[in-house]
């Protein structure tokens, strides 16, 4: 299987259209009444309360573990974060709503569960109060159900849990890449991992808020439930291609089985986009094609994706500007092909200079980054396009860094948007960065006003 044939190609597109023609029922969308407080897609766009719904919006995968009454928890520092973001206009908040206790390094502790049924309350509790202290500052959420990537523990800790306890670590120099996406991607097709992972969903959904009393199907704070955290067929383009009817089969059913337990709400894949997907259209299109996947989603790293040099910004920013802009436009275009929203739900940028993580690093070229990402939006807002809101990745705040090597120590509890595998202020945006707080919060004026 080392090369994508005409056969597998179409076995895939034949799986994905049986599972759609075989569901395409009424249900699929979100129902309630037309000016109410859930968001609903209304062609190329969303609306909320009767009206367009655009939003400027954050990364904070750690509100829940701010929110726990615990040790761990910080609930005051959340009040503080969230009323931040609410001056800045921020409108829409993307949160972690599971993470599985795991033996992966540099994997978050403690988890929402383990391998057992009982789930963690007093983490589910510290959701309850992030999702009760966003409604006071009429913020909506959008929760992923696991992750593709080790940080959270997700799939690869699932499949350990049914596999005898074999797992690999990402970047272990014994599982080069694209080891860890290929073993990951076995968990579309392993029935006992997804039978774990729908128990949890149901436990999730199915929830009443232990704060508001709300069950979460019912609660408008909640805009859209999504599937995972940047879910990938594969890493190699031979395992990704034939895996791709197992990778199809689970979105839809995953989000079909999410609606049978929730028909207010939204539901996403939270893919990548072209990155997560070979760089195939096809695959991204298919991906969304769903009728139970509402809109689509896309996150862009020019410098994880080598698109630029972190040590020679000046000389580099442009070429990889370019790329943005083409990458923006191929996503555009797939989601008017497919006539549903697009939402770019991950972006980030480093500070000026390589290992530049300290918030007294200036962020001139980060900055305008964010500019070219919002300019986007806002012109396709302006036009009818389907670029319907954004989150910038990630939130830090208030929180600094004890360390001189800017690295996650496990038991830290200063949480950054910068998750626990990377250097603690990377991408995140501080409290303190002026320029960047400017630009986010020109953003979200400007986007108010269309």
């Amino acid at each position: 299987m080392d090369h994508v044939t005409r056969r597998s190609m179409m076995v895939a597109g034949a799986a994905l259209l049986g599972a759609c023609a075989a569901g395409n029922r009424p249900g699929t969308r979100p129902v309630p009444p037309a000016g109410s407080d859930f968001v609903t897609v209304d062609g190329l766009g969303f609306r909320r309360r009767g009206e367009p719904y655009r939003y400027a919006g954050a990364n904070i995968w750690y509100g829940a573990w701010l929110g726990a009454d615990t040790a761990y928890g910080d609930r005051a520092r959340l009040g503080r974060e969230l009323d931040r973001l609410k001056a800045l206009g921020i409108r829409n908040l993307r949160i972690l709503g599971s993470a599985e206790l795991s033996p992966l390094k540099n994997s978050i502790t403690p988890g929402f569960r383990d391998k057992s049924s009982t789930y963690n309350e007093d983490l589910l509790k510290g959701l309850d109060w992030m999702l009760a202290e966003m409604a006071k500052r009429d913020m909506t959420a959008v929760i992923y159900l696991t992750n593709f990537w080790e940080w959270s523990g997700g799939m690869m800790t699932y499949l350990s849990w049914v596999n005898g306890g074999r797992f690999i670590n990402m970047n272990d120099p014994a599982h080069p890449w694209p080891e860890f996406p290929n073993w990951n991607a076995a968990f579309y097709a392993n029935g006992q991992a997804q039978a774990m992972y729908r128990d949890y969903i149901r436990s999730v959904v199915t929830r009443t808020n232990s704060v508001t009393g709300v069950v979460y199907a019912s609660d408008p704070t909640i805009m859209a439930w999504q599937l995972a955290n940047e879910p990938r067929p594969g890493g190699s383009d031979a395992i990704a291609a034939a895996n791709l009817p197992n990778f199809y089969r689970w979105i839809d059913g995953t989000a079909r089985y999410i609606k049978t337990l929730d028909r207010n709400h939204l539901v996403s894949t939270g893919s990548e986009g072209l990155k997560g997907s070979i760089e195939r259209e096809d695959i991204v299109l298919n991906a969304h094609r769903s009728p139970a996947i509402d809109y689509l989603t896309t996150h862009i790293w020019p410098n994880n994706w080598s698109w630029m040099d972190a040590g020679r910004l000046a000389q580099t920013y442009d070429a990889g500007a370019a790329k943005v802009a083409d990458y923006i436009a191929a996503h555009v275009r797939m989601a008017k092909a497919l006539g549903k929203p697009l939402v770019i739900e991950e972006f980030g940028y480093p500070r000026d200079g390589a290992d530049a993580y300290d918030p007294s690093i200036p962020t001139t070229f980060k900055d305008r980054f964010y500019r070219q990402i919002y300019t986007a939006i806002e012109a396709s807002a302006k036009s009818g396009g389907p670029l319907a809101g954004s989150n910038f990745w990630a939130w830090n705040g208030e929180a600094r860094t004890p360390h001189a090597d800017h690295r996650f120590v496990r038991g830290d509890l200063g949480y950054m948007g910068d998750p626990p595998h990377e250097p603690q202020g990377w991408y995140g945006v501080f409290d303190s960065d002026a320029s960047t707080l400017d630009v986010i919060r020109a953003h979200a004026d400007a986007l108010a006003k269309v």
